[in-house]
């Protein structure tokens, strides 16, 4: 393979919860784009950060479409690659003998000062049964200007990024071979309890569930009717007093210089702030 993207975005999945769910992730101290509608029927907030994003991704009480996300638990429910050519990248996967959708293209309005413009992406799903831990897919942004914009790139709780995304397995090889054949066997090492992806400026751990709950405790949750589970988010910040103060919600613990918010308080995933 010679894919070499970074991480773009990760996705938690808030059902028809957007309201509630956009009011958590603002007292957990992030500043949140307005609610955008997709074209195919789905909303969002985004919580833009320096090179990548979090994305809260939800359906209207009356939408017809997008019901696949009903399907899915609430939670970390995305990892979402970049890409500069979503049908070099749908071509290269192929050749991996990677299963994968074909690209498809869908747009959301942005209200801007001058007027609404239409953000445009193109994306490439791996296919569901590549893992029950969530969706894998990469995207090519072809207005990034209406999407990384200065405005919303700052947080009271200081998040500058994603450090790493933590997948609980019951066999950790399983997924770190497949994404060996993704990006190379070279991104891909084995580490204490799992299997490490290193990608810019993110990791991605699977680990056992022994060692994702040796790591962060109580403070995760790993469903036992799941091979698979997006269980965790490590967030740097530049400050872990300023995420200390502007974090409103219970349960917050300090560990190992790190803040970490169980699942209870953050619509199902772990989430870690670290300097």
């Amino acid at each position: 393979m010679t894919l070499c993207p970074t991480l773009d975005h990760v996705v938690v999945n808030v059902h028809q919860r957007m309201d509630e769910a956009a009011d958590t992730f603002r007292r957990l101290g992030f500043t949140l784009t307005p609610r955008g509608t997709h074209s195919l029927g789905s909303i969002n907030h985004l919580a833009m950060f320096g090179t990548d994003y979090l994305e809260l991704i939800g359906l209207p009480p009356d939408a017809t479409g997008r019901q696949d996300l009903l399907t899915w638990p609430l939670g970390l429910n995305g990892l979402v690659w970049g890409t500069e050519d979503a049908g070099e990248t749908q071509r290269e996967l192929t050749a991996a003998g990677v299963h994968c959708h074909p690209w498809g293209e869908f747009t959301r309005p942005v209200d801007l000062p001058g007027g609404s413009r239409d953000a445009v992406f193109r994306t490439v799903r791996l296919a569901n049964e590549a893992t029950t831990a969530g969706r894998l897919y990469f995207c090519q942004h072809l207005t990034r200007d209406l999407v990384w914009r200065d405005e919303w790139r700052h947080h009271a709780n200081g998040t500058v990024g994603v450090s790493a995304a933590i997948i609980a397995a019951r066999d950790p090889a399983r997924l770190g071979g497949l994404f060996a054949r993704m990006f190379g066997t070279s991104a891909v090492a084995s580490i204490e309890g799992g299997m490490r992806l290193a990608v810019g400026l993110t990791r991605f751990d699977v680990l056992h569930p022994d060692a994702v709950t040796a790591r962060f405790g109580t403070a995760v949750t790993v469903p036992d009717d799941r091979p698979e589970t997006m269980a965790a988010l490590v967030l740097r910040t530049t400050s872990l007093a300023a995420a200390r103060s502007a974090i409103q919600v219970p349960g917050v613990r300090a560990a190992c210089n790190s803040l970490i918010v169980p699942p209870r308080e953050t619509f199902g995933v772990t989430l870690a702030f670290e300097t």
